[in-house]
């Protein structure tokens, strides 16, 4: 019965090549692994314990994401994502180089506050790239959308009270549709 019930289920559906679908998890893996080098690069120099275990959450939280991505466009046969332009990385939250560089130039306090600052923008901006796959007809991609929006929400939620606990202010969130 057991094998019959399996049959019956429906098999998912491959996505298109360049669909919304294959388009958001290659956009979406290039932008988790910014985020976790930004957290790799505050986890060496960060001192304070809330953003050691925030960094150390999102690192080993993205990574497992990042598998699961990885996963789904090799049996798409799809190519991996490639690194945006500017003004796409803009419009995504992703961080500058000269911000990246920042994590590890400046002063500790400094460089928490700015890991802060930077991974509440580039969640921000994966809202935005998450929220619209959330209704996918792909359950795969659909249910990652939702997890991302789900998870990123209540980190973004802990980044305003370090933030405000620092007294530092965001920076700008990222607007249009990447």
């Amino acid at each position: 019965m057991g094998g019959a019930l399996l049959l019956a289920q429906p098999r998912p559906v491959t996505p298109a090549p360049g669909s919304a679908e294959v388009r958001f998890v290659q956009d979406m893996r290039v932008h988790h692994e910014q985020a976790v080098t930004m957290s790799v690069l505050v986890l060496k120099v960060a001192r304070d314990r809330s953003v050691r275990s925030l960094a150390l959450d999102i690192q080993l939280g993205q990574e497992e994401q990042n598998r699961q991505m990885e996963a789904w466009l090799r049996r798409w046969n799809a190519p991996d994502g490639k690194q945006p332009d500017a003004m796409h990385a803009g419009m995504m939250g992703m961080a500058t180089r000269e911000e990246l560089l920042s994590l590890k130039t400046l002063p500790v306090r400094e460089a928490e506050t700015q890991y802060l600052r930077l991974m509440r923008r580039h969640h921000q901006g994966a809202l935005l790239m998450a929220r619209p796959l959330t209704g996918s007809p792909q359950p795969l991609v659909a249910g990652l959308a939702r997890q991302i929006t789900a998870t990123q929400t209540g980190e973004i939620r802990t980044l305003d009270s370090l933030l405000k606990a620092r007294g530092a202010q965001p920076l700008p969130a990222p607007h249009g549709r990447h």
